[in-house]
């Protein structure tokens, strides 16, 4: 009896979502276009990043071997993007990763994701709410900063930030209204301040070209050492905080390091991805918008990286504002005001990014049941209004009272968990066999009764001689359609590689390169490879979709590795904060929407039409026949289906 409770429970954890994609119905209006898209995408990933992080990644990590960095973060960012746009042609509905999951790997990964997706889009939001603020406090003269730290200050530091942002919350509020109001408009200011920031970036580019020298790429150790000391006075570098000079002056390690922090400067496309239900075309929009922003950014980064360290030795540039030093050092002081204007726009568009998704989760979470029903109200305008007005409320109250400097790692984490799972999911639903009547191939059984069926069904028709376990067949099976069979072993070797890359990334980033650490990465990474050309022999489904990530199975497993592998490089005191995130959501699952989500208010109409579908059974000729049902191949079954085999 416990066993059986057990695996009830089990059951209700990994129930997946049944999604119907043959109707275009949808609850928000259905008004942007791929441009909209591309826009959008460009719009949050192209933000403050491109203003400051170039500097900081060149002068302490890569040098103007940046460029490199930004290539490898790049196309690390491919990969998950990929895999994004496949998903995005294949279930084109709102919810980006966290429906994903849903409709793959069960309820309780779903729930894991979204919750992680509301607090990275609402740290996102108030820490760019912030940096906006300081930004335009910076051209007035700091007189923002110095009123509040008169009149308002808070003492508690570690805890709170010196003083309450009361700008960063009017800028939330008014982008808040304006989401509220509608998507159409939403999208037409964000468009005009990415046109705006990109014809900056592009004077930027241009200039870099201009005025810059590839001298600056070819230095030698002993002249920055002379130049340092005289631009710092009396203070004394060394050559390993300077490196050697050259275009690699910190070596491939430095390149390296550098491409961690810049992959970060990549993440905000998967904001195309919660679009679904709000675009003319998803199918086709999404996989184009998503492609076509990374590559934009792609470029943008890699020319103003590019530019800057041609403009101004690496070893100068400033952390904090790279762009106006280096145009003050070349001489063109008023082009400062160009970037001023540039990052504004870009802080502009990178905040909307932010903001933009967050209502769309919780909206998509809330309408599952999975979180409070009266978040997926939807307003006359056809957009998610209580659930815009939560997430602008929770962002503002963030940046009213946290500096949010050791919060921003928490954003990493729940970005690249998603990342990880869509990467899984992917590899996952390809080698699936597919359905006519649902997009999702598999469901959870729910009844012992249901199960029992399904074993007898599979014991009498789907143990074919082809479809048999053996070895010949896992390898070289001769089937060309994938079936339960290869799709179960395909479940199966994904749960084992993940959990292989996950030891493999905690022993690679705690273990350096002590001969036992080395001893057991050479281990996982043969079995590693050995699973992955276990899945790559299996069949794939030859279903025509808009878009389909190339190299299946290596590249969504290679992204799985790199994400992990960022998630790691993570310090202690963001993975104790991420815990606490957790636990609250777990509370809320397990008390809330693990009993009120629509896939459990399925299976109790299931059970309950099960009950009076299955009458006592007839005798005939001293056998029993039970009456018919409908069922889908794994199980549930669904009212009003009528059961047409003979």
């Amino acid at each position: 009896m416990g066993l059986a409770m057990l695996r009830g429970f089990g059951k209700q954890l990994l129930r997946v979502k049944v999604v119907d994609c043959s109707t275009e119905e949808s609850r928000l209006s259905r008004c942007l276009n791929t441009f909209d898209l591309i826009a959008l995408g460009v719009g949050s990933t192209l933000g403050a990043g491109v203003y400051v992080l170039a500097g900081a990644v060149a002068r302490d990590n890569a040098g103007p071997a940046i460029v490199l960095s930004f290539l490898i973060a790049a196309l690390a960012s491919v990969m998950a993007g990929l895999c994004y746009a496949e998903f995005g042609a294949r279930v084109p509905k709102t919810g980006s990763a966290y429906l994903y999951s849903y409709v793959t790997v069960g309820e309780l990964w779903a729930f894991i994701t979204g919750w992680n997706l509301i607090l990275s889009y609402i740290i996102g939001t108030s820490s760019v709410a912030r940096a906006w603020s300081a930004t335009f406090d910076e051209l007035i003269g700091k007189h923002i900063e110095q009123f509040c730290k008169l009149h308002v200050s808070m003492n508690a530091p570690g805890v709170l930030a010196e003083y309450p942002d009361m700008f960063a919350v009017v800028i939330i509020l008014t982008l808040t209204g304006l989401l509220a109001f509608g998507v159409k408009e939403s999208a037409l200011v964000n468009k005009v301040f990415t046109c705006i920031n990109v014809l900056v970036l592009m004077f930027v580019v241009v200039s870099g070209l201009i005025k810059g020298s590839l001298k600056n790429w070819n230095l030698v150790t002993e002249e920055i050492l002379n130049s340092t000391a005289s631009f710092n006075g009396t203070e004394t570098l060394s050559s390993d905080s300077l490196g050697v000079g050259g275009f690699m002056p910190f070596g491939f390690t430095g390149v390296l390091s550098g491409a961690a922090t810049c992959f970060y400067a990549f993440v905000g496309f998967d904001c195309i991805a919660t679009t679904g239900e709000e675009v003319k075309n998803p199918q086709r929009a999404i996989p184009i918008g998503i492609v076509a922003s990374l590559l934009i950014c792609f470029v943008a980064y890699f020319g103003v990286s590019a530019a800057l360290t041609m403009m101004m030795p690496y070893y100068m540039l400033d952390k904090n504002s790279p762009l106006p030093v280096a145009f003050k050092y070349v001489g063109w002081d008023g082009a400062t005001y160009a970037v001023a204007v540039g990052s504004l726009c870009a802080l502009s568009t990178s905040l909307l990014g932010s903001m933009f998704p967050l209502p769309r989760i919780i909206f998509a979470m809330a309408q599952d049941g999975l979180l409070f029903s009266f978040l997926a109200r939807v307003s006359e305008r056809k957009t998610p209004i209580i659930a815009t007005m939560m997430a602008g409320l929770l962002s503002a109250v963030m940046a009213f009272l946290f500096d949010l400097k050791d919060l921003v790692d928490l954003m990493s984490i729940g970005t690249l968990l998603a990342y990880t799972l869509v990467a899984a999911c992917v590899l996952v639903l390809r080698y699936q066999p597919e359905q006519p009547s649902v997009i999702v191939t598999y469901q959870i059984a729910n009844s012992q009764e249901d199960e029992e069926a399904d074993s007898i069904n599979e014991s009498s028709a789907d143990i074919l001689p082809e479809e048999s376990c053996t070895i010949r067949n896992l390898l070289c099976p001769k089937i060309t359609e994938p079936s339960r069979l290869s799709g179960s072993i395909v479940n199966i070797c994904t749960c084992v590689l993940g959990v292989c890359v996950c030891v493999f990334c905690v022993v690679a980033v705690q273990g350096g390169f002590e001969i036992w650490s080395l001893a057991v990465l050479s281990m996982l990474i043969v079995v590693s490879l050995c699973i992955t050309l276990l899945i790559s022999r299996q069949p794939q489904s030859k279903a025509k979709l808009s878009f389909k990530v190339p190299l299946l199975p290596y590249l969504p497993v290679l992204s799985m590795f790199i994400n992990l592998y960022l998630m790691m490089q993570l310090d202690k005191g963001t993975w104790m904060r991420f815990s606490i995130w957790m636990v609250i959501g777990f509370i809320i699952y397990f008390s809330y929407g693990i009993r009120n989500s629509a896939e459990a208010a399925l299976a109790r109409n299931n059970m309950e039409s099960s009950s009076n579908t299955y009458r006592p059974a007839s005798m005939m000729n001293g056998q029993p026949i039970p009456e018919k049902a409908a069922f889908l191949s794994n199980g549930i079954a669904f009212a009003g289906e009528e059961d047409n085999d003979p």
